[in-house]
């Protein structure tokens, strides 16, 4: 008999969430995660804030338990929900407390009744005949066996789904190449008044559609440009064309996310690394530039860099559909949505400094397919969150923070179902599935 009926690789956003329906519905479930700590890249690599929840219209197309946690998070004074992007960019942006995010994903996996299995790293998986048999892990006691009647690969990088045989394509088709890594960071000492009357004296500073004008009714919470500044004493070692950062929850608190390491595979141990350094040396100049230049940093400080760099983009494993870029900007609709996203094309180029985006057809938002989370070859297997099957541009709007929750959700449902129906995924009724997850407060319509 195998250990678990549903077996989750990885405590990220889409991780934490197809663990918890997983088990909610029902399913004996273990998570596996490498770090003492779940959060995935919104803690390790301090991907900072959520966005969107909603369409550009201001629709809110993401709700389920990705909306429960960020009502838990509001009532315990570590977010205060959804508020205007004020580059403009997307239409809401949801800040929140990194720790108290940690601490409360800990209780609620638990009240959910998973098993959490910090500090396990997944060396091996063994596949045969289309099917996960166990996986191997490495940790504390040494090497361990563990088997389920369900695996989700929610590792971002497709790990298990890459080793157990599936095919997929890393990066960008027709050159390998993927959208750069990124290194936050987090300052503190910062006077956004200062930022914010330097906005409105100087608009053509910034990015165009900036809500600068809107700034004595709402709060600064995203800042994408001094242009010119940038371009006059930016190091010119920080492959960027401006400065981009987001206002933290504390006062005086900003997580900057401008860094950019190019030509870094996530996927290969010696990139990794090399990125790691890179991008610490670019966060000493971006640090120094900032306090030297920017109108309210001149007390700035530095007091965090994140446990890993982040990884825009590596393996897209191929599902039983693909999803498109085309599919993203016709806001398509597909008869087997498991969730929706309104999030626009948003490339980091992977040649150069530029940023190449593209919003949705009026507005709208866009379904993301069950045959997305169903990988080729491999039948007793999910693939949940940055990893689902999109191509290299439909990704950039894919692999956000709150899809990849509402993708976790789907996938931890549908494992649930598989494992009390003893059908494997593919077999999942979506009809059933759909029902399920809308009772469960998901957004399909």
């Amino acid at each position: 008999m195998p250990d678990f009926d549903v077996a989750v690789c990885g405590a990220g956003p889409s991780g934490i969430t197809a663990a918890l329906a997983a088990a909610r519905n029902g399913a004996k479930t273990l998570i596996l995660e490498r770090y003492g700590f779940a959060g995935g890249a919104s803690t390790a690599a301090l991907v900072y804030p959520w966005m969107s929840f909603h369409s550009n219209q201001g629709q809110q197309v993401i709700g389920g338990i990705a909306q429960e946690i960020v009502d838990a998070l509001i009532e315990l004074g570590g977010s205060p929900g959804h508020l205007r992007d004020t580059i403009g960019f997307a239409y809401s942006i949801t800040p929140y407390d990194f720790e108290l995010y940690k601490a409360l994903v800990d209780q609620l996996l638990a009240d959910a009744g998973v098993e959490i299995r910090y500090h396990t790293l997944i060396t091996a998986v063994n596949a045969e005949n289309g099917y996960i048999q166990a996986l191997e892990t490495a940790g504390k006691e040494g090497k361990q066996r563990i088997s389920a009647k369900v695996y989700i690969d929610s590792t971002g990088d497709g790990d298990v789904a890459s080793a157990a045989g599936t095919p997929f394509v890393n990066g960008r088709r027709s050159d390998g190449r993927s959208q750069p890594m990124t290194m936050n960071f987090v300052m503190q000492g910062v006077d956004l008044e200062a930022v914010k009357d330097y906005m409105r004296h100087n608009p053509q500073e910034f990015h165009t559609g900036s809500l600068i004008d809107e700034l004595e009714h709402i709060p600064l919470t995203a800042v994408s440009g001094f242009f010119d500044l940038w371009k006059r004493h930016g190091p010119t070692e920080v492959p960027r064309d401006r400065i981009l950062f987001f206002a933290g929850i504390h006062p005086g608190e900003v997580i900057v996310n401008t860094t950019r390491m190019l030509n870094y595979d996530g996927t290969k141990t010696a990139d990794l690394s090399k990125a790691e350094m890179e991008g610490r040396c670019q966060v000493g100049l971006l640090a120094e530039f900032c306090r030297a230049y920017l109108p309210g940093f001149r007390d700035s400080y530095l007091v965090r860099t994140p446990t890993q760099v982040g990884v825009r983009e590596s393996r897209h494993i191929l599902g039983l559909y693909t999803l498109t870029a085309n599919d993203i900007l016709q806001a398509r609709r597909f008869p087997d949505v498991i969730a929706r996203s309104g999030y626009p094309l948003d490339v980091h180029n992977p040649n150069n400094d530029t940023l190449e985006s593209n919003t949705i057809h009026n507005g709208d938002a866009y379904d993301i397919p069950y045959r997305c989370l169903l990988p080729q070859q491999i039948q007793n297997l999910l693939i949940n969150g940055r990893c689902a099957s999109s191509t290299h541009t439909a990704s950039s709007s894919a692999r956000l923070t709150p899809s990849c929750m509402a993708i976790g959700q789907a996938a931890g449902t549908a494992a649930a179902i598989a494992v009390h129906n003893r059908v494997q995924p593919t077999q999942v009724p979506i009809e059933k599935l759909q029902g399920t997850l809308r009772r469960q407060g998901a957004i399909l319509d």
